[in-house]
């Protein structure tokens, strides 16, 4: 399993620490026999192999077809609404939100191919990603994308924002630059969420329900009912 060059840093101070505690204990048996010393990396294995599998990277088959949006994230579908987004969409947005527990692939990746033309961070609390104020208090970053595919919606914007766990978002986008869809551009450590805006002058039919479970860049969540709806989405 390839893991995310975003995890190498993490991996690699896991790793030490694991290794440091397993060589403390070590001594302390040899030295005084007592069997709590083996006690510690028995305990922390478990977290070990979990933060190993917390930074994978798998690839994905990503869908290629005109019309239709990836999902940008893996994880729990909470939210398909409407709600107002006034900085990139200027108005009335309708909305994917996606819950992304401990146990989820936090590799981000862009819902359609085009490219970047706006990015923002923005400070913020760190309630737990599955409360509705999670959405508009917690800390996240914004990247708006025009989208190559005239059958779309013309503006994009999909939202990272942290949980009560999750403090690192990781978004190394600039301005101008271009994106495949389902191309990877980021990711969120540890339980998160990821927001999908679109603006409204383009249909489009949403494929997934509330409670849907999806993956990031295989999965795909809605497709253009006007001028062409592509029945192969």
């Amino acid at each position: 399993m390839p893991f995310t060059r975003h995890g190498y840093r993490d991996i690699a101070m896991g790793t030490l620490a694991f290794f440091l505690i397993i060589l403390v204990s070590l001594w302390a048996y040899r030295h005084y026999g007592t069997t709590w010393a083996v006690a510690p990396p028995i305990f922390l294995t478990p977290f070990y192999g979990w933060l190993l599998w917390f930074f994978r990277d798998p690839e994905r088959s990503i869908a290629d077809v005109p019309g239709c949006l990836v999902s940008p994230a893996d994880g729990v579908i909470t939210h398909l609404d409407e709600a107002d987004e006034p900085e990139f969409i200027a108005g009335r947005a309708r909305r994917l939100s996606i819950f992304l527990s401990v146990l989820d692939v936090h590799i981000n990746r862009m819902p359609a191919a085009g490219g970047v033309v706006f990015r923002k961070s923005r400070p913020g609390t760190y309630f737990d990603a599955r409360r509705e104020e999670s959405l508009a208090k917690n800390r996240n970053q914004d990247v708006g994308l025009l989208p190559d595919d005239s059958l779309l919606p013309g503006k994009l914007l999909v939202r990272q924002s942290t949980g009560a766990i999750a403090r690192n978002i990781v978004c190394p986008v600039e301005v101008g630059g271009r994106f495949a869809r389902g191309e990877r551009y980021g990711m969120i450590k540890f339980g998160s969420r990821t927001t999908l805006f679109l603006s409204k002058d383009r249909e489009i039919e949403w494929l997934v329900k509330i409670g849907d479970r999806v993956k990031a860049g295989e999965t795909v969540v809605a497709r253009a009912v006007n001028p062409v709806r592509s029945s192969t989405c």
